[in-house]
């Protein structure tokens, strides 16, 4: 199969990957433009190569860097002279594409009740893969909670496992009560999720946090939380709450800082 099926496959697995690509070349050198490369979140090559040796490993080393960061960049290498630190000597230059191929993001939804069901809907509509799990079956099930990809009724402590934690997934909290949440947290701050937002109000936080101390859980995991989740607009409905927390989510997740965009850029610009 060529890099390009393999890399297709990767995004169907859910599997993060990188594809690297010579795109200008001058002199002598290993591979010409169009070659690829596919690497793996771990550095291993799935297919491909840009010419192998020291300049491969380097690129290697940027194709994991965009996988983090979601950001593809550009590189260049001369190859003329290891004592000036070229990674190689055939005399030409290469220029190299790096494109982090990552696979949709994923929304974890603890808590099928109203907020629960309303952004579920507003998660897939943003392009979300999402998950809901509740202890309560009967409401984990999708003619109760319509919409998501995958339905784990039962504690969420006991089918963590069965969910990928990668920093592609965002955790929203959204149970009936904060004694779920000290169950679940403690897993879920150990795991390099990108986000973990709690329900309720700034006292049952409280609550939660000392019973979570309690646990061993410390101060700095503790400050990896959103609580209580989302971004102030004074919401009121399931539906305005899910927007208010789909607004954080994609606020972290794309860079924002979540100030209004009146006053931004020149007035008039009518851009």
């Amino acid at each position: 199969m060529n890099v390009l099926g393999l890399a297709s496959q990767c995004i169907e697995r859910g599997e993060p990957c990188a594809l690297v690509t010579v795109i200008r070349t001058s002199g002598s050198v290993p591979r010409h433009e169009g070659a690829k490369m596919l690497t793996a979140a771990d550095g291993t090559i799935l297919g491909g190569t840009i010419g192998g040796g020291e300049m491969e490993s380097r690129a290697i080393q940027l194709a994991q860097q965009a996988i983090a960061d979601g950001r593809p960049r550009i590189t260049s290498y001369q190859l003329a002279d290891l004592a000036k630190g070229d990674p190689g000597v055939c005399g030409g230059t290469v220029e190299l594409f790096i494109e982090p191929l990552l696979p949709a993001p994923t929304l974890v939804i603890v808590g099928a009740g109203h907020v629960g069901r309303a952004l579920a809907h507003l998660a897939k509509w943003c392009g979300f893969r999402v998950i809901v799990s509740d202890d309560r079956a009967e409401l984990c099930t999708p003619e109760q909670c319509p919409g998501a990809d995958v339905y784990l009724p039962g504690p969420l402590g006991a089918r963590l496992a069965e969910i990928s934690l990668t920093p592609q997934t965002y955790v929203a909290l959204v149970t009936r009560g904060y004694p779920i949440d000290v169950d679940a947290l403690p897993k879920l701050l150990d795991s390099p999720v990108a986000y973990i937002g709690v329900i309720g109000s700034q006292r049952r936080w409280m609550t939660a946090a000392k019973a979570l101390r309690e646990r061993g859980v410390s101060d700095a995991a503790l400050q990896r939380v959103r609580a209580p989740i989302g971004l102030e607009l004074n919401a009121e409905t399931p539906e305005e709450i899910a927007v208010s927390i789909m607004a954080e989510i994609i606020m972290l997740r794309r860079g924002g800082d979540g100030k209004p965009m009146s006053g931004i850029g020149e007035l008039g610009s009518g851009e």
